[in-house]
């Protein structure tokens, strides 16, 4: 019999919440018309649209016309960007060293085209100064860009604080949320932020859609030319069965918020707390307190994480030794770089993301599996060895 596995990467994906499944499946085979046709089967279809836009608005506390749909949060992340760079005259942008490689190959492109690039510093916590922003801020400044969760460590940055530099100064705020909206409570007005992006598969939805928050007046142009969805400014045929799993996935956040957030935090906190008192020489990366409810990144030094990822999934478990996006790519971390972490401790790293079916018997199960791979690991570590080569002698 196959053994039991644990899926611990959930701020890679997410798998599809059942109801979701349930509530998209009639959109691909009953109601499969056109949302921009006018006949029964498309109204339907258009129906779905407006009331998974409205879900979505309750559960980002903005207005339904303000959410405009898009394939995920890299094309979101790109609307919002280059959609503002190319309607405005300002040439500056403003970013962090640790967003996703959404946002910061955008705004690298945009740099290729003659846009000025600067990068907000960071802590060794993996949180954004925020008293460094205003001077850094131009006439010639057209946008921040900070992450509200981060996809690796976890952090929470300050945007409510960032967000009061930039209105002052009349500059517009983008968060790359896509970690955070259905997984902790989020609410655009209390952020200040201008822009958010948005994606259904990072809380129990169907991947290949997401949204852009974009609030009321800002201009901002389409990328992509064609007919006038999305008020014009996002074209394409509606994935009405993508929306519809959008709606229902922020349907349930919404309504399970509340339970979710101090249940996982708690296995988060419990599981940290085993895996310091158990493991020596174990590291957590991130802030303890502000980081997003599932998160937990550590290191472990003289351990390879590709090694401990593969020992781990041998064993059962499915964790990332960093984003998936940069998965197959064995550099360090871009983010872990930019915190000033140790070269033995990045290379040592692993990010373990809790979700919605993990249990208490799955932490308690890991820590014991972890301790035995770290252990047997670093026994065959030469560095290893060394380190307390040098300790005995000390």
């Amino acid at each position: 019999m196959e053994n039991k596995r644990v899926y611990f990467d959930n701020a890679a994906t997410t798998m599809v919440d059942r109801r979701v499944l349930e509530h998209m499946l009639p959109f691909f085979s009953e109601h499969y018309g056109n949302a921009s046709s006018l006949h029964l089967e498309g109204i339907k279809a258009y129906q779905v649209v407006e009331w998974s836009r409205n879900q979505l608005a309750q559960l980002v506390q903005a207005q339904p016309e303000e959410i405009y749909f898009t394939s995920g949060g890299t094309e979101s992340n790109n609307f919002a960007i280059k959609g503002l760079a190319r309607s405005s005259k300002k040439r500056h942008i403003i970013t962090s060293p640790i967003e996703h490689p959404a946002v910061l190959k955008t705004a690298q492109s945009l740099a290729r085209e003659g846009f000025t690039l600067s990068f907000l510093p960071i802590d060794n916590k993996g949180i954004v100064k925020v008293e460094e922003l205003e001077s850094m801020i131009t006439p010639n400044t057209l946008l921040v860009s900070v992450m509200l969760g981060n996809n690796e460590v976890g952090t929470i940055q300050p945007l409510k604080e960032l967000s009061l530099i930039t209105r002052s100064k009349g500059v517009l705020l983008h968060s790359d949320a896509v970690q955070a909206v259905g997984n902790m409570p989020v609410d655009v007005k209390d952020l200040g932020v201008d822009l958010m992006s948005i994606s259904a598969h990072k809380f129990y939805g169907p991947k290949g859609i997401g949204a852009l928050f974009v609030r009321k007046g800002t201009n901002l142009l389409p990328l992509l030319d064609g007919g006038e969805h999305e008020q014009g400014k996002r074209s394409g045929t509606y994935n009405t069965p993508g929306i519809a799993g959008l709606g229902k996935a922020c349907e349930i956040a919404l309504q399970e918020m509340d339970e979710f957030v101090p249940r996982i935090s708690t296995l988060r906190d419990d599981l940290i707390n085993k895996i310091l008192h158990q493991i020596p020489e174990a590291y957590i990366n991130g802030d303890l307190k502000n980081r997003l409810p599932g998160n937990v990144h550590l290191s472990l030094p003289y351990v390879e994480g590709e090694a401990l990822l593969l020992r781990l999934d041998d064993a059962g478990f499915a964790v990332s030794t960093g984003s998936a996006c940069s998965a197959h790519n064995l550099k360090i971390s871009h983010v872990l770089k930019a915190m000033s972490t140790d070269v033995l401790c990045a290379q040592g790293s692993l990010r373990i993301s809790l979700g919605r079916h993990n249990k208490q018997e799955d932490i308690d199960a890991f820590v014991q599996v972890l301790a035995d791979v770290a252990r047997d690991l670093r026994q065959m570590s030469p560095l290893y060895r060394a380190s307390k080569e040098g300790d005995r002698h000390v």
